[in-house]
């Protein structure tokens, strides 16, 4: 049974969407869908994957295991490994939020270099007569850069504000489900082999007593299983749309944010945060933040 499910799991596709070539923005204005939390948070569990076919399936199977010292475990191929695929994606979306985040501290830090010197240029070509033209068109192209920069800020802070929800809430919710049902399958693996252990048993009054008992018993924690099941294969589903709607919007407003603010390209860059509906703080506003979602 062992070479088959191996055999399985080297053969297995697990399809993984992409938004294709696409360059024109959706027209439904929802950033992400709201997944239903269903679940709270359970243990965290630390399990080397396993893989054999999930309960009931056609690619049923059992592996023996000593965490508990005795009995085998259940484990769901197509879902254990698009499990895996979530939390390596999550880590990798940890990064680009990372990234983005030192983007945007050293895009402010630029901005207030450049502020600081148009003011210098300024002053100077007030002071210098004979290099007062000089001075006044660098003052004006540093103030200009500056407009720039503080628009370009504001797309990059919206970017890095969505991948935070994606990874913080969207992803870390369907994470919480994964982690009940894992310990779901858990209890559901100790009480069928309780089960099991009693039916190969000798048979008398009080052995029946405590078979029917396990198998009520047993039949609950099964209930349980199957039901987190369907709950992390419905997140994951649900997760994996959402992502794609998200990321879809999100990089092309960093695209073309980025590309007009580096071609020099006021209107464009001004158009962009148009599109996505983000509108700057003004200069001097309390708890001064360059981005603000309408």
């Amino acid at each position: 049974m062992t070479d088959g499910i191996l055999g399985k799991a080297a053969t297995m596709e697990i399809p993984i969407h992409g938004n294709g070539e696409a360059r024109q923005l959706p027209e439904d204005d929802g950033l992400e869908q709201d997944l239903q939390q269903v679940m709270v948070s359970g243990p965290n569990l630390n399990e080397t994957s396993i893989v054999s076919g999930g309960y009931g399936g056609s690619g049923d199977g059992l592996i023996p295991t000593e965490r508990f010292g005795r009995g085998s475990r259940t484990v769901d191929l197509e879902l254990e490994l698009q499990i895996e695929l979530l939390r390596e994606t999550k880590r990798k979306y940890e990064s680009v939020l990372q990234l983005g985040r030192a983007l945007t501290a050293h895009l402010y830090s630029l901005l207030q270099t450049q502020h600081a010197l148009g003011d210098a240029f300024a002053d100077l070509s007030q002071k210098s007569p004979e290099l007062q033209e000089e001075f006044g068109y660098n003052a004006e192209t540093q103030k200009l850069l500056c407009k720039n920069g503080e628009t370009l800020l504001g797309a990059v802070n919206f970017f890095v504000s969505s991948i935070n929800t994606l990874v913080t809430k969207t992803m870390e919710d369907t994470l919480m489900t994964v982690k009940q049902y894992e310990a779901a399958r858990l209890e559901y693996d100790a009480y069928r082999t309780d089960l099991e252990e009693l039916s190969l048993g000798p048979r008398d009054a009080g052995t029946r007593g405590r078979l029917e008992s396990a198998q009520a018993t047993f039949q609950a924690h099964r209930d349980k299983y199957e039901k987190l099941r369907g709950d992390v294969a419905i997140k994951l589903k649900f997760l994996e749309e959402n992502k794609i709607k998200v990321m879809h919007k999100q990089l092309l407003l960093f695209h073309n944010a980025v590309s007009a603010y580096f071609a020099g390209n006021q209107k464009q860059l001004e158009q962009t945060l148009q599109q996505f509906n983000i509108k700057l703080r003004p200069p001097g506003a309390e708890k001064p933040s360059w981005l603000e979602e309408q």
